[in-house]
């Protein structure tokens, strides 16, 4: 895995770079709550003016409340009890929890673009007297702890994904054609509550490990927020890392992963055919591409399965075809993509001069020229042994160890691949599903979750931290 090339990061997103982005969210914060903008020069006034003119309408007083938990309490004489002080605190800080999670819910945002969810994030954790850090564009990390030892990352992904939210709630999207569909509104709810319990046990005058915050953006996209995060320092001083995944098809209280790969090598392929075009009456005069096409789609799939190894798990998957517009027309051009999956990481790295190898050699014979874009997407996410191990047993200690299951490999990627090339991690599949409702799936519109997995996800990840 240390051998793989990280793709490069292209510093500008639809016109707007980074440094634009995050000054953005300094405007959102000053507009909100006076003073929230420090380090920015910017005025509430000024702040709000600019936001409106982005076509932003700045909600000024929805800052989610403090905990209102009490603070400066002696240390616990009874480590034992450390497990029931953090049960206590979450389940506290749960309505509130809740409330963000909807709130995240109802206000879905685009990769890279996700200004209110960092602001909201970044003021939640300034309220904690917390001292979070913006990366340039969107996104934030925050350290706390002070108990000497090797540093902790554990990691959200924040943005959301362009479908529409036919959820039925009262939480339902209010940005059309965009919702939480994957489950990083409670990703970042989770890893935020278990911020604001680690610093209310500081409160309380326990010592807490060193810990870092993540809030990434842009994990739906290629190349992934990851990469950001790490471009920009988010890993330095980290000897480890951990992340969740809602599961729909985990029953709320359950807990599951597994060691070594949990999900697949993940990849975009586009793939464009070209000719002169010509009357459907004489297909022998020109280039068909549309008959081309046919075999790329059935072709290929089939060539890749022979050429590596079938334990691999290697599946190229089509989702977009279009070609012409009449019936007795043979178009000039057309175009299929889909995406390749592959188990194994060492069949990924081969599969990228195969996939072109299998597509020359499919139209070859049809006097059609191919265009392949194919864009590297992640690695499997590898589970370290180690934080694998820890994770459960902190599962265990707030599910009960009949709750904690071995789960299988996916073939969806996941970005937080890229951490794991640097330092060993491990990422959990936290149950969802209501008792008694119907399995669902993600990047559904209807997906939706039962809001007791916010106070579990909570309590692992705090346990997960304290040891």
């Amino acid at each position: 895995m240390d051998t793989l090339t990280l793709p490069t990061f292209c510093a500008k997103t639809r016109c707007e770079s980074r440094q634009f982005i995050k000054t953005r969210v300094g405007y959102w914060l000053a507009a909100r709550n006076g003073g929230l903008g420090k380090g920015f020069g910017v005025s509430v006034r000024e702040g709000e003016q600019r936001l409106m003119s982005d076509g932003v309408t700045p909600l000024r007083g929805s800052g989610l409340r403090s905990s209102g938990l009490p603070s400066s309490k002696p240390a616990l004489k009874d480590p034992k009890d450390l497990n029931q002080l953090i049960r206590k605190i979450a389940r506290q800080l749960e309505p509130e929890l809740i409330e963000f999670r909807r709130d995240l819910h109802a206000h879905p945002e685009p990769s890279r673009e996700e200004i209110r969810t960092t602001a909201n994030v970044y003021e939640r954790l300034q309220q904690a007297g917390l001292e979070p850090r913006l990366l340039d564009g969107t996104g934030l990390i925050c350290d706390l702890g002070t108990k000497a030892g090797p540093r902790t990352a554990i990691r959200a992904d924040i943005d959301a994904l362009p479908l529409v939210d036919t959820c039925e709630r009262a939480w339902q999207s209010t940005n059309e054609g965009w919702t939480h569909g994957c489950g990083h509104d409670v990703h970042t709810t989770v890893i935020l509550g278990t911020g604001l319990v680690l610093r209310e046990l500081e409160n309380q005058g326990i010592e807490v490990p060193r810990t870092r915050l993540i809030f990434q953006p842009a994990e739906e996209v290629f190349p992934g927020g990851s990469l950001t995060v790490m471009a920009q320092g988010g890993l330095n001083g980290i000897s480890r890392i951990a992340s969740l995944h809602c599961e729909p098809k985990l029953e709320v209280g359950k807990i599951a992963t597994r060691v070594g790969p949990i999900t697949s090598a993940t990849d975009e392929v586009e793939v464009t055919l070209v000719s002169t075009g010509g009357h459907t009456s004489r297909p022998h005069l020109t280039g068909d591409v549309v008959f081309a096409l046919g075999e790329v789609i059935t072709q290929v799939p089939s060539v890749l399965g022979r050429r590596l190894d079938p334990r691999s798990g290697v599946n190229l998957t089509w989702g977009m075809v279009h070609a012409g517009e009449a019936r007795n027309a043979i178009p000039a051009e057309g175009m299929v993509a889909g995406t390749l999956r592959c188990l194994d990481v060492r069949a990924w790295e081969r599969a990228g001069h195969m996939l072109d190898e299998a597509i020359t050699q499919v139209v070859t014979p049809y006097s059609v020229d191919v265009t392949l874009r194919h864009v590297r997407g992640v690695p499997p996410v590898e589970n370290d042994l180690a934080v694998t191990n820890d994770l459960m047993d902190a599962a265990r200690a707030v599910v009960y160890p009949e709750n904690v299951e071995p789960t299988e490999q996916s073939l969806g990627g996941e970005d937080f691949a890229w951490y794991l090339t640097k330092v060993p991690g491990a990422m959990i599949r936290l149950g969802t599903r209501a008792p008694g409702a119907p399995l669902g799936d993600l990047h559904q519109g209807a997906l939706d979750v039962d809001e007791d997995a916010i106070e579990i996800g909570v309590r692992v990840f705090t346990k997960f931290i304290m040891g």
